[in-house]
């Protein structure tokens, strides 16, 4: 099968020397694509700004922006059999983008955001029959509840649930714990364990 996984982070520029992140390191994401090659499939990666090595035999297209995340998540999804989208995609953007340095001046600073494309909404939407979508929901409390409303809205077919709040695991940790959802209603429970043995499971499971 063509799986199509996007991992790490995006940037939302502010000017040539400043720009929006969060803390995803992408190493889930990279994880699932090493073993999705290492299950026999073909796996196109899109990553956003990450500090890791493209894995080999993977074919993977470096991106900076949740634009460009979208760009090119939509030019590979068509014949994908599976997506699985793992990458933390910006949900704002700043609306004035400067060309030069900003100078600090005196008094505080407001940016004017506006919201970026929901990529995962968005292959809901356009989702072609036999086709599995995968989303992630990385939060900080009432996690079920929160992956639950995401699975249906979004029009999933599975759910990765991780609580980020917890020390010591989700983002930049090299474990993880999470609960798998499938729109079935089918619950997998997968406990703390290294994000490439989760990843494996994730794959088998959907493989």
């Amino acid at each position: 099968m063509k799986f199509l996984i996007s991992a790490g982070p995006t940037r939302e520029k502010i000017d040539p020397v400043r720009f929006l992140t969060n803390r995803s390191s992408g190493k889930m994401g990279y994880a699932l694509a090493e073993a999705a090659r290492d299950a026999g499939h073909e796996v196109v990666l899109v990553s956003g700004p990450v500090c890791l090595e493209p894995p080999p035999g993977v074919q993977t297209i470096l991106i900076e922006s949740a634009a460009e995340m979208a760009k090119a998540i939509k030019t590979h999804a068509e014949d994908a059999d599976v997506v699985i989208m793992a990458a933390a995609v910006a949900d704002y953007r700043p609306i004035m983008t400067y060309a030069d340095k900003m100078k600090k001046k005196d008094g505080n600073l407001i940016i004017e955001l506006e919201r970026t494309e929901d990529i995962l909404a968005s292959l809901g939407k356009t989702k072609r029959s036999g086709q599995r979508l995968v989303g992630f929901a990385a939060e900080t409390r009432d996690l079920i509840d929160y992956a639950q409303d995401k699975l249906q809205r979004k029009n999933l077919d599975w759910i990765v649930a991780n609580d980020v709040g917890k020390a010591g695991q989700g983002f930049a940790a090299d474990v993880n714990a999470a609960t798998m959802i499938s729109a079935e209603g089918v619950t997998v429970e997968l406990p703390l364990q290294d994000k490439k043995a989760l990843a494996a499971r994730i794959i088998a499971i959907l493989g």
